[in-house]
């Protein structure tokens, strides 16, 4: 399978030069406010396909693939939550040149959440679909005696030599096995015939490109960002949740404690996985057009 057949022709594939690191994006739509989508770990602007297409008949639509994913180089550094913020808000100055609506999906959403509140010059509005990222624990709520070994079991691996490039390769090969994507997929997205052969594809591809391995790594050593509760008390842009509510990963329960630090934000429930925005992009599509449209009409 080609670059070519995995592209929709309507859109535009172009690479940017970031810190002298080549950074690819699509682009669809001539009219109407611009839409900036993130893609998840491990996936790329290939995983908004499904919603490029319609959005970009009312809209000016940009997606892009974070540094060390999808078609953007993947050097051998420190990746951090601020080092893909950074990569946004320059994007948005250098490339788009407007404030933008931006989605992200899972660490995107994260990344595309740290965006919003450091940035809000260049944010009108936040959507997060599925978002990543930690809240912050209870000082009241202790583990249980079980998890609390374990994680001094696994703490204790981690600091051996070459313990974390040990089980990053071990992880990595799971990504050039396409049976195991797959198998990964099905777990994660309700319905099972969304996992297509291409969508397969889509992630087994980034697998082989030089670095990917490295950066596979890097996630381990990441620092950990700030905590949810603490971005979102300092948002100050609208606030839109679409929520795949049978996601094993962030359940309905993590999607309702974001309504505990942003109130005013707006939750839509999927009838979806971990991905709604492929998984179900009709009602993903709809709800993201009707929420910008009543974003700015006040």
């Amino acid at each position: 399978m080609t670059l070519d057949t995995l592209l929709p022709k309507t859109q535009e594939l172009s690479f940017w030069s970031w810190r002298d690191w080549r950074i690819h994006y699509v682009r669809a739509g001539s009219t109407g406010p611009n839409i900036l989508l993130v893609h998840g770990f491990g996936a790329s602007t290939d995983h908004w396909r499904k919603n490029i297409e319609v959005l970009s008949q009312h809209y000016r639509v940009w997606a892009i693939d974070l540094l060390g994913f999808g078609r953007s180089q993947k050097p051998k550094i420190i990746y951090s939550s601020d080092l893909w913020r950074d990569q946004l808000r320059d994007f948005c100055t250098e490339v788009i040149q407007a404030p933008v609506f931006i989605a992200g999906n899972s660490v995107g959403g994260y990344a595309s959440l740290c965006f919003g509140v450091d940035c809000p010059d260049l944010t009108q509005g936040v959507v997060l679909l599925n978002c990543a990222g930690p809240f912050s624990e209870d000082p009241n709520t202790k583990r249980p005696a079980w998890q609390q070994t374990l994680n001094d079991l696994t703490q204790g691996f981690l600091k051996l030599p070459f313990a974390i490039e040990i089980i990053s390769f071990i992880l990595f090969q799971q990504t050039r096995n396409r049976k195991k994507i797959r198998e990964i997929l099905l777990k994660v997205y309700k319905d099972p015939t969304a996992v297509t052969d291409r969508l397969v594809e889509e992630i087994y591809r980034p697998a082989f490109d030089e670095g990917a391995l490295d950066v596979f790594s890097a996630v381990f050593k990441t620092p950990q960002g700030r905590k949810l509760d603490e971005l979102l008390s300092a948002l100050q842009r609208p606030l839109l949740l679409l929520w795949g509510e049978a996601d094993p990963w962030m359940t309905p329960t993590k999607a309702r404690r974001f309504l505990d630090y942003c109130p005013q934000a707006t939750l839509e429930w999927v009838d979806a996985g971990h991905c709604p925005q492929d998984e179900r992009p009709e009602v993903v599509n709809a709800a993201l057009d009707r929420w910008i449209q009543q974003v700015i009409l006040g």
